[in-house]
């Protein structure tokens, strides 16, 4: 299996709803600024509400990180307005819910389940040049956290700013970073 670390993001354009409208979303929306791809199974099911409430709530995080957050599926656009208008939980998402029917995107990024045609639980930050800098992929039965996500996030964003540094494990915004060289081969 090949990895898709440091690899554009594919050409698309998906039907989505945001901000009560349905619009189309394309790879040309995420150029210049940093894009969160958060796929999940399905609407109207149980792990993925709890999910896309938590990536809600700290929506306006990653929205100052300069981040714009695009959750995707296999149901459609319309399905996505019917879940956010009889959900509480869903109701409080304000990003758009990309609806990728013929499941091109999800493939595209090794997330689609051909048993069952839905979305692994797949998490991609793309930086503003359209490169894929982050990938996970958890089986359907995991949850996610945006706390973990919005760290990602940030050490990203750090790496791409001081290439010549990077983060350590558990590394939050502040902290201390190394500098890879001879001198610290066997002594961390």
């Amino acid at each position: 299996m090949k990895t898709i670390i440091n690899t554009q993001i594919p050409q698309f354009s998906l039907p989505a709803y945001a901000d009560g409208q349905f619009k189309t979303v394309t790879d040309a929306d995420l150029a210049g600024k940093w894009a969160i791809l958060f796929f999940y199974p399905a609407d109207f099911t149980f792990v993925c509400p709890t999910e896309l409430l938590d990536m809600a709530e700290n929506y306006d995080k990653f929205r100052a990180l300069g981040a714009e957050v695009y959750s995707v599926s296999t149901d459609t656009q319309f399905t996505h307005k019917a879940w956010h208008d009889s959900s509480e939980s869903i109701a409080k998402v304000k990003f758009p819910m990309l609806a990728d029917k013929t499941g091109f995107l999800s493939d595209a990024l090794g997330v689609l389940n051909t048993d069952n045609f839905l979305a692994y639980r797949g998490t991609f930050i793309v930086n503003p040049q359209g490169v894929i800098k982050v990938a996970e992929i958890n089986d359907n039965g995991i949850g996610r956290n945006s706390d973990e996500l919005l760290r990602k996030l940030e050490a990203a964003q750090f790496v791409a700013e001081h290439g010549d540094q990077v983060c350590p494990a558990r590394w939050k915004k502040g902290e201390k970073t190394l500098t890879p060289g001879i001198e610290l081969v066997g002594k961390i």
